[in-house]
């Protein structure tokens, strides 16, 4: 049986500071109970247990991953196994495919999921819809969407957590180690969703 990983109470989760959401992240991980760092570079990547991937926009995220050297290296090291979990422009980032991407666009990849990009709209309509999420107990959820994705094909390894009501659009994934939403729940006093992350970086889930 492979052992899981002897994880101190509060393990160190990381959170990708090239763009977006960085220190709303941090606060909700300390309110969930993980310990929480902004990382930049490769070798701060190395001394994390998980890392999460904020909101922003997913061409700056990319073209930043590019000149701070962490496209290639989050390639492998989530191809390794490292535990993430991508809010809105991290979702996106974390897609095998995309659609309506913009013209050589890349990502980290890692989820069996084709993305759009902006799929809900420009700026002007954000909204927040509540979302039941699979395996989270409680009410539902409130999510704010902010030029949000949505997911439009999920491969077989993928497991669907939530969709938005309005539409039946999924906007809320985990294959494995990896979790994604379309929304920002950094963004709320809800700290469900990072709770989740957390136990999946300690092998809990």
């Amino acid at each position: 049986m492979p052992q899981v990983p002897d994880f101190p109470a509060s393990p160190l989760v990381g959170v990708l500071a090239l763009q977006g959401d960085v220190r709303e992240h941090v606060r909700a991980l300390e309110r969930s109970g993980a310990r929480a760092v902004p990382v930049r570079r490769p070798a701060e990547l190395e001394a994390v247990d998980g890392l999460v991937i904020p909101g922003g926009e997913s061409t700056t995220l990319w073209r930043l991953a590019v000149s701070f050297d962490m496209l290639e290296t989050m390639r492998k090291m989530l191809s390794a196994g490292l535990p993430a979990f991508g809010s809105c422009a991290g979702m996106i980032m974390l897609a095998d495919r995309l659609a309506g991407g913009a013209a050589g666009q890349e990502t980290f990849g890692g989820i069996d999921m084709t993305v759009r990009r902006n799929a809900f709209g420009r700026q002007v309509d954000s909204f927040e819809s509540d979302i039941r999420l699979t395996g989270i107990g409680g009410p539902p959820l409130r999510g704010v969407f902010i030029r949000a994705p949505w997911v439009e094909q999920a491969g077989a390894p993928v497991e669907i957590l939530g969709t938005d009501e309005r539409t039946g659009r999924i906007v809320a994934v985990r294959q494995g180690p990896l979790l994604a939403t379309s929304f920002h729940p950094e963004l709320t006093p809800d700290t469900r969703i990072h709770e989740l992350f957390i136990d999946i970086v300690k092998g809990k889930t």
